[in-house]
């Protein structure tokens, strides 16, 4: 199918369908959906959720505390959501099921850049999946069920239709009540069409922003008169009015108001009788207008703050259901939402050298956690992330632990995730020649970005404080474990000679023999036989070295049973892997002359230093990377 096709098939699946008064009741009667509320249609949209037991994954029990989730693919993108996400559904499934929820405005609350906004088109792409049933010509696309009483009705429907009588509730416009009497009350003149809502059309979705005191009245949210029409209609004419407010647009769907809480409270009240009493008042003297739909807003705390702390407003607090949307405090998260922000942009493609996104994602949540007492808050964000650190920091904590300290509103503060986006754009930027992102130029782009924001002297000091203890020093560990594997992956054969020589020693050793080296004719007694073994293991801080020794012998006699009675890999066994890595990094002049861009005194040399390269290529690096931070490397080793 060509893209023409595919736009035209979509263009004509939602075009109008448009059938009787008398089809629509008899397709209510075997079809619910056809007269679903706008919570029903968006859960439909939703779907089913994804159970997942988290007992039966490490990480998530951790998290979880080993709860049963449900996780929406309708969200999946949203990384670290799953309160907020299961509190919206929460929303939508009680509203759905005429409790109180349905007459409350579903308010998002969260600090700059959490995904409020985000999170709001989504719900509006979700609404625009099921169609809905509306009077044909209605400004407000009102319920063809406006037309029947639910007390004179109410009861003929459900036994004729199947439909419930709490499905009878909204009023009938003015615009229809017109129309009635010029059909001399024949309801079935009336056409009732199937629309999808739209987002572009403004059918049954709308968005409407806060002005300030002087500019903005109620029209914004319940229309006013269009003053081209007083030719003809008198004042208080349905046709004479504008239904162009932001309440009789989202009838039967969704409307967003963005920063709620930033107008004037008059503005507000059309609100508390549209989600109370499913109908509120225009401008002019008419009948009141149907509202049968979600109004969704969403604001950041302080203005919620405000707003809160004034007495007057205690009517429209207890219409309000709170969701609140804090940045995510998981660092294998926030490394998703930076991926699926790269996905969207140009940069996609470019290299992004290893450790370089988790790195960001580190001092983003660090940013974000409340400081832990007796513990260090880099515990604290290793543990949040679903880490298990009982044999690392016995001072850690467990997660509810931390959270209950914490409090309720941990995660409304910090760096955005906008701000790191803005950040990891520039570190992307930095060089002139490549594009392309990595860890020691996000160091730098961190520090200058940081003296560049004014923040108070405590904060500045505080995140200074994250790079110079905890992001830099672990950096040199990560990235010298990089360089090292790579050079290790060229001396392979020498990191087997120390595996096999160690092994031999150590299994001679245990059974208290003397050793003759086959090739110098040298004897080991088993003193200097301990002596060659300390060496090995001194640098690594083996200890206790005896038990070391039998684990290892006995490791290896397992493996060459496997083997052919060969030696297995060294790096097969991680103990002793690390134990050798020490042995041959204790000094960093050994890694010189391979991993520097120097000019080699020999052919030999430079193969190693090409096969060097070419192995942190294949790591992720780009070249210009290697040499960048080898020599990076090499400079703070230096200083140390």
């Amino acid at each position: 199918m060509s893209i023409f096709d595919h736009v035209q098939n979509r263009y004509e699946r939602v075009q109008q369908e448009e059938m009787s008064l008398q089809e629509y009741l008899e397709l209510c009667r075997s079809d619910p959906t056809a007269y679903a509320s706008a919570a029903e249609r968006i859960l439909m949209a939703i779907g089913e959720p994804e159970v997942i037991d988290t007992a039966k994954d490490s990480r998530l029990s951790r998290i979880f505390s080993n709860k049963v989730i449900r996780r929406y693919p309708a969200f999946s993108e949203f990384y670290g959501m799953e309160e907020a996400i299961e509190q919206i559904v929460a929303y939508f499934r009680h509203a759905a099921q005429g409790l109180e929820e349905r007459k409350q405005i579903l308010y998002l609350l969260g600090p700059v850049g959490g995904g409020k906004s985000s999170l709001a088109e989504r719900l509006k792409l979700l609404m625009e999946r099921v169609p809905f049933y509306a009077i044909k010509g209605s400004p407000v696309f009102e319920s063809p069920l406006g037309l029947f009483s639910p007390e004179e009705d109410g009861e003929l429907l459900e036994k004729e239709y199947n439909i419930p009588r709490r499905h009878l509730k909204s009023v009938m416009s003015p615009w229809a009540a017109k129309r009635l009497q010029e059909y001399g009350g024949d309801i079935s003149q009336f056409r009732v069409a199937r629309l999808f809502p739209s987002r572009l059309n403004q059918i049954a979705i709308s968005k409407t922003e806060p002005g300030d005191e002087n500019n903005q009245d109620i029209s914004s949210l319940v229309g006013k008169v269009d003053i081209r029409q007083l030719e003809m209609y008198a004042q208080d004419d349905p046709d004479a009015y504008s239904f162009s407010g932001g309440l009789c647009k989202a009838n039967q769907g969704l409307m967003e108001f963005i920063e709620m809480f930033k107008a004037p409270i008059k503005v507000l009240h059309p609100l508390l009788t549209a989600t109370q009493e499913g109908n509120y008042n225009p401008t002019e003297g008419m009948g009141a207008i149907p509202f049968d739909g979600i109004v969704l807003a969403h604001s950041n705390e302080s203005e919620w703050q405000t707003f809160r702390n004034n007495r007057n407003n205690e009517a429209f607090l207890d219409r309000v259901y709170i969701v609140k949307v804090p940045y995510c405090l998981r660092v294998t998260e926030e490394i998703n939402i930076y991926k699926k922000l790269l996905e969207h942009s140009s940069l996609s493609e470019a290299p992004c050298a290893p450790d370089t996104l988790r790195m960001l994602a580190q001092f983003s949540v660090l940013s974000r956690l409340k400081e832990p007492e007796n513990s260090s808050i880099y515990s604290k964000m290793r543990v949040y992330d679903g880490e298990n650190l009982k044999d690392t920091d016995p001072k850690a904590k467990s997660i509810q632990e931390y959270r209950d300290a914490a409090g309720v509103d941990e995660g409304m503060q910090g760096l955005s995730t906008r701000f790191a986006f803005k950040i990891l754009s520039k570190v992307f930027n930095f060089d002139n020649h490549e594009i392309a992102a990595n860890p020691v130029h996000l160091l730098y782009v961190l520090e200058q970005r940081l003296e560049q924001e004014q923040l108070p002297k405590e904060t500045f000091e505080r995140y200074l404080r994250f790079i110079k203890e905890f992001l830099a020093p672990r950096y040199v560990d990560f990235i010298g474990k990089e360089i090292q594997t790579a050079y290790l992956e060229s001396y392979s054969e020498y990191g087997q000679n120390i595996f096999d020589r160690y092994v031999t020693y150590a299994d001679f050793w245990i059974q208290d023999q003397e050793y003759r080296d086959p090739e110098t004719g040298e004897l080991f007694n088993r003193q200097a036989l301990n002596e060659e073994l300390e060496k090995i293991e001194k640098p690594a801080g083996i200890s206790n070295p005896k038990d070391f020794r039998h684990e290892v012998v006995n490791f290896v006699l397992r493996a060459r049973a496997q083997n052919n009675g060969m030696n297995p890999s060294w790096q097969s066994y991680e103990k002793l892997r690390g134990v050798i890595e020490h042995k041959m990094f204790a000094n960093t002049e050994e890694l010189l002359p391979v991993i520097s861009f120097n000019a080699k005194a020999t052919a030999a040399d430079q193969k190693k230093h090409e096969d060097f390269v070419a192995r942190m290529v294949d790591r992720g690096y780009t070249e210009k990377q290697v040499r960048l931070l080898s020599e990076w490397y090499l400079r703070v080793r230096k200083s140390q």
